[in-house]
């Protein structure tokens, strides 16, 4: 079957584009979707405590605010229903083809178009809009013996509902965005909680409150009452670039965190390890009021020694002590610079994005790449924020892209690519702003970077300034097909 255009995922990217194309009078499209529903990451991600740690009002569509979500930070829940019923809203249901995963997507030079192979049949399509997102692969580190553990294990984000954890001993092996959400909503009901920590992270306080029910009556009456909102809540949050882009500034939130810790945590044995030994923002700053809290409890060991091996009833680590463990929950993140669509994606040559990017994304404005013509990609490259909602990186793109469709609409063109020099340019000038910010400075490892050592996940500046560079399509970077 033949579309004018198809979209991978229907998460926040996928569903995005389809409704902005919509209201274009694109209507010839498909979206793709693996699973049985539309949501993405917050679909997959229903681990007890989920939460958003981006604020409600500027993680949602500017054309389709939410007046009534029910605090200032999101609970997992309210998002997913928010992009359901965005879904049917802007009636997209018809044009989603659940379980029906991308094989293959190679580019037909002779024809034009896209040939698409999926788990429910062959499309071809003359535009390709990759949506997956970078959190949907999760990652399972290769810890020696864990084939012989006779417990329970999962990732957070296929949490195993069906298994009831009061009484377990628990380890916990990851301490990042989805641990400090789940270790305080488990905490309170398992046995034991060991939790094997390799760094610490910066824990900033979570300024979080309920929104009122007159806050939620204005915000239905008065539309423009909650852009103003958002508006402010944008350049607050948006004002903190500055400390990731100069260091020294960070030094003011440091203070901030690490009074935030000694408040929580009186222990110093326990305070000292949960001390980050490098510049706040290097790796992805944390927000939690409870997990600290968490860890202070009788119930809760923290262990840095780096794991040696598991056992059928337990971890070692390196010291030789062994902890007893009847389940192991991972929280060690996702495939982010080496995502598996990649290696579905093939373009002119008959190359695929894994083999040209050789373990180091690189695309045009974080969208297109060279060699693949019209081919777009919803956060790409150098497109992942560490201060402000990816929405509106999202949102920035989904401009640029249009823009791109009615080029070819206006002038007949078949397709569109970067030029290999425009793309060269562009990520020069990315790595170069890189190279003075906290990312590249802060003395961290974090999975921001990438297997050749480049950061090519974040973008070095302000969401503004993307967005302003991508209002407008510009053509003379592009080799046009006639």
């Amino acid at each position: 079957m033949h579309v004018r255009i198809a979209i991978i995922g229907a998460g926040f990217g996928g569903l995005g584009a389809a409704i902005r194309l919509k209201r274009r009078g694109h209507d010839d499209f498909v979206i793709l979707e693996r699973a049985g529903d539309l949501g993405g990451t917050w679909r997959d991600n229903v681990y007890p405590g989920c939460a958003c740690d981006v604020p409600s009002h500027v993680y949602s569509f500017s054309f389709a605010l939410n007046p009534d979500w029910s605090s200032t930070y999101s609970p997992q829940p309210e998002i997913w229903d928010y992009l359901r019923r965005c879904a049917n809203r802007f009636g997209l249901r018809p044009s989603i083809r659940f379980g029906t995963e991308v094989r293959q997507a190679s580019w037909d030079g002779a024809a034009g178009h896209w040939r698409i192979e999926t788990s429910r049949g062959d499309w071809t399509a003359d535009v390709l809009i990759s949506a997956g997102g970078p959190l949907n692969e999760p990652v399972i580190p290769k810890l020696p013996g864990l084939e012989t553990f006779r417990g329970e294990t999962f990732h957070s984000s296929r949490w195993d509902h069906d298994l009831d954890l009061t009484g377990r001993r628990v380890a916990v092996i990851g301490t990042g965005a989805s641990a400090i959400q789940f270790v305080p909503a488990i905490q309170p009901v398992v046995g034991r909680l060991t939790l094997f920590q390799r760094t610490a992270a910066w824990v900033m306080p979570r300024n979080e409150r309920p929104l009122r029910r007159w806050e939620h009556t204005v915000y239905r009456r008065i539309p423009g009452a909650q852009r103003l909102m958002r508006t402010l809540v944008y350049w607050g949050i948006e004002s903190t670039v500055i400390g990731f882009l100069r260091p020294r500034v960070m030094r003011l939130a440091q203070r901030i965190a690490l009074r935030n810790l000694r408040a929580a945590v009186a222990d110093p044995v326990l305070r000292a390890r949960l001390t980050p030994s490098y510049a706040m923002g290097c790796k992805r700053v944390l927000k939690s009021n409870t997990y600290y809290p968490a860890l202070t409890r009788d119930n809760v060991d923290v262990v840095t020694e780096a794991i040696a091996e598991v056992r059928p009833h337990g971890i070692v680590t390196r010291d030789g002590a062994e902890h007893e463990a009847d389940t192991i929950i991972f929280g060690t993140g996702f495939r982010v610079t080496d995502l598996p669509i990649a290696e579905r994606v093939r373009g002119r040559d008959g190359r695929s994005l894994a083999e040209v990017w050789q373990g180091s994304p690189r695309a045009y404005r974080g969208t297109t790449v060279a060699g693949f013509p019209n081919l777009f990609l919803l956060l790409g490259p150098n497109t992942g924020l560490g201060h402000n909602s990816v929405v509106l990186m999202i949102e920035a793109q989904l401009n640029y892209v249009l823009g791109a469709l009615e080029h070819l609409r206006r002038t007949g063109a078949r397709s569109v690519e970067p030029r290999e020099a425009a793309q060269r340019a562009f990520v020069h000038a990315v790595d170069r702003r890189m190279a003075g910010t906290v990312w590249a400075t802060g003395g961290c490892s974090s999975w921001y970077i990438d297997a050749t050592g480049r950061n090519s996940t974040l973008w070095p500046g302000s969401t503004w300034r993307f967005r302003q560079r991508m209002k407008r399509f510009d053509v003379n970077a592009y080799e046009v097909t006639a």
